[in-house]
């Protein structure tokens, strides 16, 4: 857009010294035409050249003027920003000269004059010659410079490969020949069609497929990759990605398929590769309309709403026009954040922030009572692995109790959806979060079976870049000059985005009959060390050189793996592939209600340790007995 509107202001404000210079120009043009056509014609000697056809075409000299002034303004010759000529400008060039040339034997015949019937023909080709090459000089200079090593400031150019010599590729090294603000030179181009191999785009020599990409930068001296492939799924896009970053290169990457489309390619719409690029699985697709018609028009209730995926379900909900969206959390400066930023993005949205705990029974209470919410998306949870070992009394108390206080309200007051933020951890737990965690899902089973409302678990794994994940913590030690610290060479996880998981969320609210617990294939699990390798090398570091890795081992409450699935619930799939539904486990209702109360109170004893009977609520709940 930005270079579009630079045409536009261009046009408004070409000078009239430049439209002066180019009216001079094609005053040479048509002497110089007329004159090198009758030199041509006779063999290159002058003095062969008959009297008659020299006064012919002086006499000519000034109506030939006019004509072309005419034919060349109404193909708007004098008007164009000739910074940014394209093949466009050089067909109306084209097609203006051939209708000058025509009218010659139309000119002469009135003028009464004669001339070689081949004049007409040497007459059109030596005028398109300079008429061309006078309008298209700026852009020739701009090529040359483009091939010189350092630009105008002194300062060394960027030596840039291109991966993808389609249309994206064409349009990102068209925009950088084109451009006065980018210090890029584009040294050669990558592309996995063989038959492109050899050949050049835009001048630029396509070397080879993607084994030459290591060769590549070191023969061109590359300091940075592009990768233009916009139609390419995360998944193929990952083994080039793995390639790349192995150069130590700079790379970035063109986002999407619909920028290609709407014709919205350029430089400024590169980003840098990240790391959820190379997790090699093409993001989750929803259903929107499914999203929309439950969420439309309804009053939303999200608990713990200024976290990470808190305040991620709050935008996407925003953008379907919810009749209200309350956010309730207990930190401020989260909700606070969150609250201004909808603000400023949906000025039309009844937005209501409302700040206490889920554990206050009175104020989960006034609130339920107070607003009616139709949907609530319960995120408000300590989800923190080893700062809940430390302190398992308050995760029960908060996780738990904190739940059940809140799914009671939506019993109590009539609330037709209520779904579960769970994770990963809560299958064969060996940390009490997911200890805390499954025994939440099973308060929503149990409630479901007596209540109106729909009740819904969505288990996702670990979340890329929210509070607590490990790409903030390993950011910051690479910031620092290392070492980054992972736990163990062999520990794997299973990885999605923010905007994934909060999309998951949305759509099991729209797939919910009641008591199922939704699970997101996420496909192959990530060992963490490869992770950590990933980021040190896109950041612009060699692995245990700049930055080194160490080992600290598991901290209380890890465990190697992580599943998302009981082995006994089975899975039963969805409208939506990537989506899962896991058969609900059959347990006893009230064993588990007089558990509950046993937990409640041994929660509220600081001196005790809720451990033992969590294990009595969930058998595959495995802990030390040193915890």
């Amino acid at each position: 857009m930005k270079k579009l509107n630079d045409i536009r202001v261009g046009i408004l404000r070409i000078p009239v010294t430049r439209i002066i210079l180019l009216i001079l120009s094609d005053c040479f043009a048509v002497l110089a035409a007329s004159a090198l056509s009758l030199y041509v014609r006779y063999d290159f000697k002058f003095m062969d050249v008959p009297r008659e056809f020299w006064e012919a075409i002086l006499e000519a000299y000034l109506p030939n003027l006019v004509i072309v002034f005419i034919v060349f303004n109404i193909f708007r010759l004098y008007n164009s920003v000739w910074r940014y000529a394209s093949d466009t400008e050089l067909v109306n060039n084209a097609i203006a000269v051939v209708i000058c040339a025509i009218m010659q034997p139309v000119l002469f015949w009135l003028l009464d004059e004669y001339v070689p019937e081949s004049y007409p023909f040497y007459y059109g080709f030596f005028l398109l010659l300079f008429t061309c090459g006078v309008r298209f000089s700026y852009r020739i200079l701009r090529i040359l410079q483009n091939n010189r090593l350092f630009n105008r400031r002194g300062g060394k150019r960027i030596n840039c490969m291109i991966v993808g010599a389609g249309a994206a590729g064409n349009a990102i090294l068209k925009e950088i020949e084109t451009s006065n603000y980018l210090s890029m030179h584009v040294a050669c181009a990558i592309d996995d069609n063989p038959g492109c191999h050899g050949k050049y785009l835009r001048g630029v020599p396509i070397v080879g497929g993607r084994d030459m990409i290591p060769e590549s930068v070191e023969k061109y001296a590359i300091d940075e990759i592009i990768i233009a492939i916009p139609s390419a799924s995360r998944t193929k896009l990952k083994p080039i990605l793995e390639i790349c970053k192995e150069t130590g290169c700079r790379m970035r990457v063109l986002p999407g398929m619909y920028q290609l489309v709407n014709g919205d390619v350029s430089v400024s719409k590169l980003r840098e590769v990240q790391i959820e690029d190379l997790l090699g699985r093409d993001p989750i697709e929803v259903n929107v309309n499914e999203i929309i018609g439950y969420v439309k028009d309804k009053v939303i209730l999200v608990t713990g709403g200024g976290g990470s995926i808190g305040s991620e379900l709050c935008r996407q909900i925003a953008r379907h026009d919810p009749k209200e969206l309350i956010i309730f959390d207990f930190y401020e400066n989260g909700a606070y954040e969150i609250q201004q930023e909808l603000k400023q993005q949906y000025p039309d949205l009844q937005l209501l922030v409302l700040i206490g705990s889920v554990r206050n029974t009175n104020r989960v209470n006034e609130i339920f009572k107070t607003y009616r919410p139709d949907i609530v998306y319960h995120a408000a949870a300590h989800k923190h692995v080893p700062l809940m070992e430390d302190s398992p009394n308050e995760a029960i108390k908060n996780n738990v109790f904190g739940t059940l206080k809140v799914a009671k309200a939506a019993d109590r007051y009539g609330t037709k959806k209520f779904v579960l933020i769970s994770t990963d951890k809560a299958v064969n737990p060996t940390n009490i979060m997911g200890a805390s965690k499954r025994i939440c899902e099973m308060i929503i089973q149990n409630l479901n079976c007596t209540s109106k409302t729909e009740y819904v678990a969505v288990r996702f794994g670990n979340v890329l870049g929210s509070n607590g994940s490990v790409i903030p913590l390993f950011k910051k030690q690479i910031e620092r000059g290392g070492p980054v610290t992972v736990t163990s060479p062999d520990i794997i996880r299973y990885f999605m985005t923010i905007p994934e998981a909060v999309s998951l969320v949305l759509q099991a609210g729209a797939y919910a009959k009641g008591g199922e617990i939704f699970v997101l294939d996420m496909g192959e699990p990530v060992r963490i060390v490869d992770l950590a390798k990933n980021l040190i090398q896109l950041s612009g570091y060699r692995v245990d050189e700049d930055i080194k890795i160490e080992y600290i081992g598991l901290r209380p409450g890890e465990k190697m793996y992580e599943e998302l699935l009981l082995g006994e619930e089975g899975l039963q799939e969805t409208a939506n592939k990537m989506i899962y539904i896991g058969k609900p486990i059959e347990y006893d209702a009230e064993t588990f209600e007089r558990q509950l109360r046993k937990l409640d109170e041994v929660s509220r004893d600081e001196e005790g340790d809720v451990r033992e009977v969590v294990k009595e609520i969930v058998p595959t709940y495995h802990y030390s007995e040193e915890e």
